[in-house]
């Protein structure tokens, strides 16, 4: 099962690696998260989700962009395997700071070309948007480094249908990479995934299974467990199902830290619910 990366022509498998829990507090070792990649690949996937700022602190920049230039030089697949990544927070002590300068995309662009050790990042996203600098401003910048060659393809994170409407009248952006999933229903309800599907942008559900916390609510919802049981998965799978079921260019990135959790989100591509199954999911919104 294929999914289109916007109008760029390349295709991506329709389920990616959010790779982020391989680089926060409580990561695996080095020789699991390798091991976590290597099954992703071995499955054929192909479309790997990463940010600079995947890291423990500001002190730790990059760890898991390295972390994945690393793996994939050593499986010989730098090549075939589509990378992207995040540029626009910061990590002091830990937290989470959005800061949009132009200055300080540019930093972290020339920071991301060195971890990932290429010459051009084929999907470069500015993570969110900051206030204090406007969406303008910060795009522009990044249509200046991609202009040097230094990015090929511009998408955005954690955007309304608003600012994606304002950033296309500068730009093409492939995607759209915002939180959703079958209990977090937002960008559905509001008209934002109709909105990428009909302008032919990929829409990139992050926390696809809840994320960090949420995933225990989602894997007890009675619902989820039920039709999971019917269809002989889990309640994970059935979640991803849902999303692939939504429409076209939707490319949800399951986190995962074991070989286990990525080996039983790309079975979603192998589930064909009905009709009425995805209603009834849509309705828990």
């Amino acid at each position: 099962m294929r999914c289109q990366l916007g109008t760029t022509g390349i295709e991506v498998t329709a389920i990616g690696l959010g790779a982020m829990p391989l680089s926060l507090a409580g990561r695996p070792d080095e020789e699991q998260a390798f091991q976590v990649i290597k099954t992703f690949l071995d499955h054929g996937g192909n479309f790997i989700d990463t940010a600079n700022v995947y890291c423990l602190d500001d002190s730790d920049l990059g760890h898991n962009e390295r972390l994945i230039a690393k793996v994939l030089k050593r499986l010989g697949k730098s090549a075939e395997v589509i990378v992207a990544t995040k540029g626009g927070l910061k990590r002091p002590r830990g937290d989470w700071i959005v800061d949009g300068r132009p200055e300080f995309l540019r930093q972290s662009v020339e920071q991301s070309l060195k971890a990932l050790d290429t010459d051009c990042i084929t999907l470069y996203q500015l993570h969110a948007v900051d206030p204090k600098v406007g969406l303008e401003a910060s795009l522009d910048a990044l249509i200046d480094l991609q202009g040097e060659g230094k990015i090929r393809y511009l998408g955005l994170s954690n955007v309304n249908q608003s600012q994606l409407e304002r950033a296309l009248e500068k730009a093409a952006v492939v995607s759209v990479q915002n939180r959703c999933n079958v209990l977090e229903q937002w960008d559905f309800q509001s008209g934002l995934v109709a909105f990428c599907q009909k302008h032919q942008i990929t829409y990139i559900p992050h926390s696809p299974v809840g994320g960090h916390h949420g995933h225990k609510r989602l894997k007890a919802h009675p619902l989820l467990n039920q039709l999971a049981s019917r269809y002989r998965t889990s309640p994970y799978a059935l979640a991803l199902a849902w999303l692939l079921a939504k429409g076209e260019y939707i490319l949800p990135i399951p986190g995962a830290s074991k070989p286990s959790s990525i080996e039983d989100s790309l079975k979603a591509m192998e589930i064909r619910l009905a009709p009425e199954d995805i209603a009834a999911l849509d309705a828990l919104a």
